[in-house]
């Protein structure tokens, strides 16, 4: 394989969510010019009730200009909170349940071709009743759903949220469910 040499990163603009870089790269002896995204990390968490349904939440997203359902979700606090504190975080913010039983399930990489950001996907299971803790922008519906429906929507591509499509297919493969 062909030695790849950054030869410059320069910060083209900071978001509040997000830095894009300029990097400057030589491949296969040819200078290129490629954008980077910096994402800090954030955790997601696939909350599963008592009797085995998955609690989703339906939210607005703009990049999309729609409504999603997906597995309760956000960014880190800061760049070194553990992602299992975020994942426990966003479950109680979003959903109005808490756990004292959250399990790692994976780490997904969003979009390796321009972007580090990295998602710690957990599992959290004997969900307590606690009460939502929403951002003032914030408008979320929590909805109960059956893991077999989720998969009927991950396989129609109603369902294309990367992290709640490897959530799920991960759990159902790991609970045998078809």
């Amino acid at each position: 394989m062909e030695k790849i040499i950054r030869l410059n990163r320069e910060l083209a603009y900071t978001g509040s969510v997000l830095k894009i870089y300029r990097d400057t790269v030589v491949s296969n002896g040819v200078e290129e010019i490629f954008d980077f995204i910096h994402h800090d990390g954030a955790a997601a968490v696939l909350p599963v009730m008592d009797d085995g349904k998955i609690l989703m939440v339906r939210q607005y997203r703009n990049a999309l200009d729609r409504f999603t359902l997906e597995i309760p979700a956000g960014k880190l606090d800061r760049p070194d909170e553990p992602m299992i504190e975020c994942a426990g975080r966003e479950l109680e913010e979003e959903t109005g349940y808490r756990s004292e039983h959250i399990e790692y399930l994976m780490t997904v990489n969003t979009t390796v071709a321009f972007c580090n950001e990295k998602i710690g996907v957990y599992i959290a299971r004997d969900l307590i009743p606690s009460k939502q803790h929403l951002d003032a922008d914030e408008s979320i519906d929590v909805e109960a759903w059956e893991v077999k429906d989720l998969l009927d929507l991950i396989y129609s591509g109603k369902m294309t949220d990367g992290k709640t499509v490897a959530a799920i297919l991960a759990h159902a493969q790991r609970e045998g469910i078809r």
